[in-house]
């Protein structure tokens, strides 16, 4: 159900009959690069941890909301949880331009015969593969400066080869454990030890920019919450599981696209837009597929609104649109734009060669929802879909809100 693509690459050892390209690679690969990578050990980035522990206690207001867990003792809700994540990210953007400007005559990084051809090989794999699965995305990576476009390549794969652990054709084979062991890859990769070509890109993307391990880690939580839990108890349940699948890429992305230089906007509030961009995608994934999912015997609503409006799982799997059912649906649906309107404020901040591909993205899924309402919220047997026409509509649209100007209006953190 994750709001990140998927690719067919399955990254462990329990699997391994599907390895592919994977496995074509690692041998010429790992003997020269990977240990000219270990040399370098990228870790620079990792000195602003300490910056997260002045910002977390600064919360600009915001209200700390708590929520009662099955033990009885109070707990921070999902939103609070996630927004620490946000805070995160934001402070290590920040201490990265405060570097910046404190580190003028920064040294050229060596780099070591041989691995710029093979970085390259590798980057250029990751484009192949958003061209292929991604072609609207990819389309718009090509107005970003040629380094961003490499590096929002690298993360797209690598979200899509984690998403495929649950969602491919090999999940029913995927264990805990298979998961714990991606996530040691991944940080091996953070830590400069990349285990393949793929995995290569990303480690020299984390090194270049302001990215926390943290959402990727996420990511794969959101990996294991799909093994051992198909039902939602409430809408906070459901916000977390929507951003360790898709809220995770936005946190990933923004620092590679970047912040226009003339926005005043806090930094903090341009993440959570982005935040809110995954959310709102994931949301209107639940909705979309809310027939695909009772098929498969899992139902991604808020359990609690369910029986509001007078309805159980039974309604669901016998897949009638009801009069509950359309009351039901436009509450779903009003949640999901109220998420897309907090992302919009958001995108006008980003730097200018990135907003077409979010505008684009953004524009297109949003029509799902009115495509939903069309389907007279039929989301049991038909498949909610935006058209080939709507869509070469969407991207000059898309295209001319990427050239309004950053707004001078601060934005207010939720």
């Amino acid at each position: 159900m994750s709001a990140a693509m998927i690719w067919v690459v399955s990254p462990t050892s329990e699997v391994c009959n599907q390895l592919g390209f994977l496995e074509t690679t690692r041998g010429t690969y790992s003997s020269t690069f990977l240990s000219q990578k270990r040399l370098k050990n990228v870790v620079k980035k990792h000195r602003c941890c300490a910056v997260f522990s002045e910002v977390g206690l600064r919360r600009q207001g915001m209200v700390r909301r708590v929520v009662a867990n099955p033990s009885g003792n109070l707990a921070v809700s999902s939103e609070q949880l996630v927004y620490d994540v946000v805070l995160k990210q934001a402070a290590l953007v920040k201490e990265q331009m405060r570097s910046r400007e404190e580190d003028e005559d920064v040294k050229p990084e060596i780099v070591l015969p041989g691995s710029l051809g093979l970085l390259n090989e590798a980057y250029d794999r990751c484009g192949e593969v958003c061209a292929e699965y991604a072609k609207t995305f990819y389309l718009g990576t090509l107005l970003m400066t040629p380094e961003r476009r490499k590096a929002i390549w690298a993360i797209y794969v690598w979200c899509r080869r984690t998403d495929e652990l649950v969602d491919g054709p090999n999940a029913s084979h995927i264990t805990p454990k298979a998961l714990d062991r991606w996530e040691s890859r991944l940080e091996d990769l953070f830590n400069g030890r990349p285990f393949d070509m793929l995995d290569a890109a990303l480690s020299d993307t984390v090194s270049k920019f302001p990215v926390d391990i943290q959402p990727f880690k996420d990511m794969i939580d959101g990996m294991r919450m799909d093994l051992r839990k198909s039902r939602y108890n409430n809408f906070d349940e459901l916000y977390l599981y929507c951003y360790y699948v898709a809220g995770t890429v936005g946190l990933m992305s923004v620092p590679i696209m970047g912040i226009a230089p003339e926005s005043t906007a806090p930094t903090e509030s341009v993440y959570n837009a982005a935040l809110a961009l995954g959310i709102a995608n994931q949301l209107t994934n639940i909705l979309r597929d809310v027939g695909e999912d009772a098929r498969r015997g899992r139902v991604y609503l808020p359990q609690d609104e369910l029986a509001q409006a007078g309805l159980s799982d039974e309604d669901i799997f016998a897949m009638k649109v009801t009069d509950k059912w359309r009351y039901f649906m436009k509450k779903q649906i009003k949640r999901a734009r109220t998420f897309f309107d907090q992302a919009e404020e958001g995108v006008t901040q980003l730097s200018s060669a990135s907003r077409w591909p979010v505008w684009a993205s953004l524009l297109l899924y949003r029509q799902i929802l009115d495509e939903i309402e069309a389907n007279d919220y039929n989301n049991f047997t038909k498949r909610a879909y935006v058209s080939k026409p709507k869509k070469i509509v969407a991207l000059p649209v898309a295209y001319a809100k990427s050239l309004v100007p950053a707004s001078s209006r601060k934005l207010v953190l939720n």
